[in-house]
Parts: C-alpha cells; structure tokens; sequence
C-alpha cells in the first residue's frame, strides 16, 4: 500500500487548507481510510477517518464541525477540508489505511492509539500568524 499526502502549508489562524492523499497497491474494498497528525512531544492523534464499506466519516472531538472528510473513488484519493483553523492544529498530518475500519474508528472517536497497518509520509501544517 502507497500513500502519498499533499497541500499542507502555512495558514494564519481561521484559514483552511485541504489535505490529500493519493491510495494505491491495494485491492481490498473493505477498509478504514483517514487522517492521524502530530505535534513535537505527543503522541500521533487519530483525526478523522472514513470507511469504505458504507462511506460513513468519524471525527475527533478536537476537530468535529471543522473539518470534512471526504473520498474520490475514481481518483483513489480522500481528502481533508480543514476549516477555521487553530495553532493548535499545527503538526505533521499523515494518512493512513487500515483494514479493521472498528479499530480505526476506535482511535478517532475515542481517542485510543492503535498500530496502523500503512502510512503516508507526512504533510506539514502550520498554523501562525
């Protein structure tokens, strides 16, 4: 599995940016796609993500009404609007895939950190005036 992330950047604070990330070497039509970040010092965050068997999206409450996940199937691509943005948004953001969609969604909803099966390599986001 290949993940490559783009768009991140530096955003004043309230700015958007809108994160992608291109899927490809896989075959599997039942799997959780998302978004996890990190900051220096913490542990990587699991953002948001969506599954593939009902298109259903999942946020983390820092993010909830901020940011949108959404999926281009014919493109293999699932991005991530982020809207209103804060500084402590800021961090390295990685996509990632797994194929337990329970246990991803665990990580984002409750926050429980999780091994992930593939990851991106990473896009930074700053947010700074």
């Amino acid at each position: 599995v290949k993940l490559v992330e783009s768009g991140g950047g530096l955003v004043q604070p309230g700015g958007s940016l809108r994160l992608a990330c291109v899927a490809s070497g896989f075959t599997s039509d039942y799997y959780a796609i998302g978004w996890f970040r990190q900051t220096p010092g913490k542990e990587r965050e699991a953002v948001s993500c969506i599954s593939s068997h009902d298109g259903s999206t999942y946020y983390a409450d820092s993010v909830k009404g901020r940011f949108t996940i959404s999926r281009d199937n014919a493109k293999n691509t699932v991005y991530l609007q982020m809207n209103g943005l804060k500084p402590t948004d800021a961090g390295v953001y990685y996509c990632a895939l797994d194929r337990n969609i329970p246990k991803f969604i665990r990580a984002v909803v409750a926050g429980i950190p999780m091994p992930i099966g593939s990851w991106g390599q990473g896009t930074q986001v700053t947010v700074s005036s």
